[in-house]
C-alpha cells in the first residue's frame, strides 16, 4: 500500500524555492519543483526573473520542452539561427519553447522587472548556452493557427 502522507502532494512555499540551478546570463532562475526537491519523474517547474531592460544570453534547453507563463512585465522572445524571429507576450499570456530551439529573453520593459513561471518535460535543468550574434532586425511573427488569423487579415 502507497503511503500518501510521504508519497503525496506536495507544497513548495514561494519563498523557499532552489536557486542551485543551471543559470544563463541576464536572469535569475529558481526550481520550485524537480527530482531533488518533490521527486518530479517528468517535470521542472520554477521562477524566471529578468531585470528591466535586460536579456539573456541565447540559449536551448536540449531535447526538453518549455511552457513560459508570464506573471507581470512583457517578455519578447527572439529564437532560430541568428535570432532572427521575435514575438512578444505579456501577463496571462503562455510561450512554448521546442526542443532545441536556439531562443533569447528579452525584458521589453525599461522600469519593471519580467516575472514568470517556467516549466519543462524532464525534471532536469538542461540549459545550454550558446555563442550566437543574432540579427540586427529579426522579423516579427504573429500567432496564427486554424482559429487566430494574422493581424493583418
Amino acid at each position: 500500500m502507497t503511503d500518501w502522507r510521504e508519497n503525496g502532494v506536495r507544497v513548495v512555499p514561494g519563498d523557499q524555492l532552489d536557486t542551485n540551478t543551471p543559470q544563463t546570463p541576464g536572469m535569475n532562475r529558481a526550481a520550485a519543483i524537480n527530482f531533488a526537491r518533490v521527486g518530479a519523474q517528468k517535470l521542472w517547474a520554477g521562477t524566471v526573473h529578468i531585470h528591466p531592460d535586460a536579456k539573456t544570453g541565447a540559449h536551448h534547453h536540449g531535447a526538453l520542452e518549455s511552457v513560459i507563463y508570464v506573471l507581470r512585465g512583457r517578455a519578447r522572445m527572439r529564437w532560430g539561427e541568428a535570432l532572427e524571429f521575435t514575438a512578444e507576450a505579456g501577463p496571462g499570456d503562455f510561450i512554448f519553447i521546442p526542443p532545441y530551439v536556439p531562443h533569447q529573453e528579452i525584458n521589453a520593459s525599461t522600469d519593471e522587472t519580467l516575472e514568470c513561471v517556467l516549466v519543462r518535460s524532464d525534471n532536469e535543468a538542461v540549459v545550454v548556452n550558446l555563442d550566437i550574434a543574432g540579427v540586427e532586425r529579426p522579423e516579427t511573427v504573429h500567432w496564427v493557427d486554424p482559429i487566430h488569423k494574422h493581424p493583418s487579415e
